[in-house]
């Protein structure tokens, strides 16, 4: 019969062999392979250990924002007029995806009731109907390239590109092709109350080489700050565009067409004042408006592009024929910013823009980072497009018969974007503003809007 194992003599035979293992009596190969072993367990636990700890924290920090932007983005992308709302004591905004287009904008006048500063349409869809009608632009960012581009031609290096005319029988480009950026369904990938960014992924779109990402972000704000230290309701707009393959060229506008009167008078020549207090200088153009290479100063046309010190718009406004094209009397026109010596920085954001209403007495202020502005008074509009009926209805409760339908010069449009056409006139030196590659930062169009009362 075999000896029966006595208690315990297990474990001094377990820890017999283990401190066998760490305190040999000599290193042999074997004893050095079985080291490197244990080693190389240890390192592997740790890192899954810590990568796991670090992976699950992530992934539970970030599900909520994630879920919420995959959550706004698939109902944006699923419905491009759907009505987005943001707001601020005194300001509200609307917008929709289709275009990332504002549509509304309601401040409030010098009796404190809140009037729509916005034209444009109640009723999102009509955007479309728009589209294919008039196609206004109203309230939309356009792009790849603001304005004209003369024969749809550029050159960047020693190649030459040819996108869609779509103006003048197929002389120039305007406003990026047949289907700009304002045409496109925009994703809506934040939204908070007071704030919403669009973007938009534009893959060579209208044969513009390479692709480009943008973010448009809209917001509100009344908070008391060093660039509004009144704290007056207002608006930031940023459209930030990054070339993400080839050197291309990149120039976004905001298209709002602004009535500070709310459309109180019939138009806005003898009610709203204008200054341009910056703008010396302004690019002369043919009678389709494409640059015909001169800089003018503002005392041509009898001064009646001189807004530095402030007129009303139709103050010389009969002065001004030819400066919208042919047969055209009226502002369609890239007035040139040039800052002040204090300003060093060449992109630095400066006050191009007061306006105000002897009407409501709502003033509006703009500042940007842009090297240029387009003036248009609505030339083009004629009477057929009806005036918002939520705008009409606040006249009538005011008992004011005011204007039913955007007439001619019933509106003004203040694009901030860059000198018009510079890509084809490289003599003007605005190339680093318009072109962009992979190597290069963002183009960046920022853009506030303060509203105040006189």
């Amino acid at each position: 019969m075999g000896r029966s194992p006595r208690s315990g003599q297990g474990l001094p035979q377990f820890l017999g062999c283990f401190r066998s293992l760490l305190l040999p009596a000599r290193i042999t190969p074997r004893v050095l392979f079985v080291y490197c072993l244990i080693f190389l367990a240890t390192i592997i636990f740790i890192g899954i250990r810590m990568h796991f700890r670090t992976t699950l924290s992530s992934v539970l920090y970030g599900m909520p924002a994630l879920s919420q932007i995959a959550s706004v983005s698939a109902a944006a992308t699923a419905d491009p007029f759907r009505l987005y709302t943001i707001s601020a004591e005194n300001i509200t905004a609307k917008l929709i995806p289709y275009g990332a287009r504002l549509t509304s904008l309601l401040v409030p006048d010098r009796d404190g009731n809140l009037q729509d500063v916005v034209v444009g349409y109640d009723d999102p869809k009509q955007y479309l109907i728009d589209t294919e009608t008039n196609h206004t632009y109203f309230g939309a960012v356009v792009g790849r390239y603001a304005n004209r581009i003369k024969n749809g031609t550029f050159d960047i290096g020693t190649s030459v590109y040819h996108i869609p005319e779509n103006e003048n029988g197929g002389e120039d480009t305007l406003h990026g092709g047949w289907v700009g950026y304002d045409q496109r369904n925009w994703t809506v990938t934040s939204y908070t109350n007071s704030s919403i960014t669009f973007s938009f992924v534009d893959r060579g779109l209208e044969g513009f080489p390479g692709d480009v990402v943008t973010h448009a972000t809209f917001s509100v704000q009344t908070e008391t700050t060093t660039e509004n230290p009144r704290g007056l309701p207002q608006l930031t707009t940023k459209l930030v565009s990054l070339a993400l393959t080839e050197t291309t060229p990149i120039m976004l506008a905001n298209h709002i067409y602004w009535n500070l009167n709310a459309f109180k008078d019939e138009t806005v020549l003898n009610d709203t004042w204008l200054q341009l207090p910056l703008s010396r200088r302004f690019i002369g153009s043919n009678g389709i408006l494409i640059p015909n290479g001169t800089i003018l100063d503002v005392s041509a046309y009898d001064g009646a592009t001189d807004f530095t010190t402030g007129k009303l718009v139709g103050e010389d406004i009969e002065s001004a024929d030819g400066l919208c094209g042919t047969d055209c009397t009226g502002y369609d026109t890239c007035f040139i910013v040039d800052r002040p010596p204090q300003y060093a920085a060449r992109n630095s954001i400066v006050p191009i823009v007061h306006m105000n209403s002897s009407t409501t007495g709502i003033s509006l202020d703009v500042a940007t980072n842009q090297q240029a502005l387009q003036i248009y008074s609505c030339n083009g509009q004629n009477g057929t497009i009806p005036v918002k009926q939520s705008q009409i209805k606040r006249n009538q409760e005011e008992g004011i018969d005011g204007a039913e339908y955007v007439n001619k010069y019933g509106c003004i449009v203040i694009e901030t974007e860059g000198w018009i056409d510079a890509i084809n006139q490289p003599q003007w030196g605005q190339l680093s503003d318009q072109i962009y590659s992979p190597e290069t930062g963002p183009a960046v169009n920022w853009a506030t809007y303060q509203f105040g009362t006189i």
